[in-house]
């Protein structure tokens, strides 16, 4: 009878230990997606940087970059004592001077005294993947944001939960985003993991919304571009284009045109132009010093145009040292590191603080 009675109160322990065990996943009705101006019901993928309307618009690579879900970041609070994640990405994509954990990898960070604080990043393996990002935590509600792919697009994404938890989005970001259009670098290459890419970065420092539509080779100044960003209501604009612009020529044609077609729906709201960063080569490289000085004098030229004509709100900031003189921060001698992010980041935050476009 002993034996019959142990198995019983045995048992259910047993059953509830499987139950427990188990994860729940919850997909895009449990989280916000941040990092866009386009509603989801505009795109083919909520995960997609453009509309579907603009597939026959723009020219094709600027299509097929736009299926990367750089800048993207979904937010959500849960109590679970532990988080996982499935996600499926679009290519699996591979670069060699790029790690695969920034390419198509997501990283966790969790909001602590109002601030972002890194936790783990989900490392990929292929087209599918599934991650346990942390666990053993005190079971109370906590704010978590996860940063998607910076090179590759996302299909879907899951929240894995402890089935005892509840998951809920959180409160949407009442600020006014950043908007970037620029190049590979403003993509987020070459960061080791998601988060630190300089747009992302920055939208952490500053909690706020910041909107990356950085196309590696392909940030040209180009119209259908900048029609769908000046719809945005931004607080300001950061243009950092000049390293695709290939020549000095294109620069001159394309740049007020550019500013223009913003002010045409966003009259009021701050632009930035960047000058063309310095790569560590241009100190020795005679060819590579000049034409960066060309390209730099075309900027400026139409800058001090515009200004000349009465133009309010438009900036230009010089980059001469923006990863420091030690010449490290880069990959190539071109794309950055995460140390070259941190420091450009915090370049960018501080000439945006001295024009007192920060709050």
């Amino acid at each position: 009878m002993k034996y019959f009675l142990s198995v019983f109160l045995f048992t259910p322990a047993v059953l509830f230990s499987q139950i427990n065990k188990e994860t729940f996943y919850y997909g895009k009705d449990y989280f916000i997606i941040e990092g866009t101006i386009i509603p989801a019901s505009e795109k083919e993928s909520p995960y997609d940087r453009l509309p579907a309307s603009y597939k026959d618009i723009v020219r094709k690579p600027v299509w097929d970059l736009s299926k990367s879900s750089a800048g993207l970041a979904i937010r959500f609070v849960t109590d679970s004592p532990y988080i996982k994640v499935k996600w499926e990405v679009l290519n699996n994509s591979s670069m060699n001077h790029m790690p695969d954990t920034g390419i198509k990898g997501v990283d966790l960070y969790y909001k602590n005294n109002n601030e972002w604080q890194y936790i783990n990043t989900g490392r990929p393996k292929g087209f599918k993947n599934q991650y346990t990002l942390i666990e053993n935590m005190s079971k109370e509600m906590k704010e978590f944001k996860i940063f998607l792919p910076l090179y590759d697009g996302v299909k879907n994404i899951e929240i894995g939960i402890d089935p005892l938890s509840s998951i809920e989005k959180a409160k949407k970001n009442k600020k006014q985003p950043i908007v970037f259009y620029g190049t590979s670098i403003t993509q987020g290459g070459c960061a080791s993991r998601p988060g630190m890419a300089h747009t992302n970065i920055i939208s952490r420092k500053l909690d706020l919304d910041v909107v990356n539509f950085g196309f590696s080779g392909n940030g040209r100044m180009e119209q259908p571009i900048a029609e769908l960003i000046s719809n945005a209501d931004a607080k300001l604009y950061i243009i950092e284009c000049l390293p695709n612009m290939i020549s000095p020529e294109n620069i001159t044609k394309r740049t007020i045109p550019l500013v223009n077609t913003i002010r045409k729906n966003n009259p009021t709201a701050p632009i930035v132009l960047i000058d063309l960063f310095k790569t560590p080569k241009s100190i020795l490289n005679d060819n590579s010093k000049r034409k960066s000085k060309a390209m730099d004098d075309a900027l400026k030229t139409e800058f001090e145009k515009m200004i000349g004509l009465g133009y309010k709100n438009l900036y230009y900031v010089e980059t001469p040292k923006i990863i420091d003189s030690d010449n490290e921060g880069t990959v190539d001698a071109i794309h950055f590191t995460d140390l070259g992010f941190l420091r450009y980041a915090d370049f960018l935050i501080d000439s945006l603080s001295k024009l007192d476009l920060l709050d």
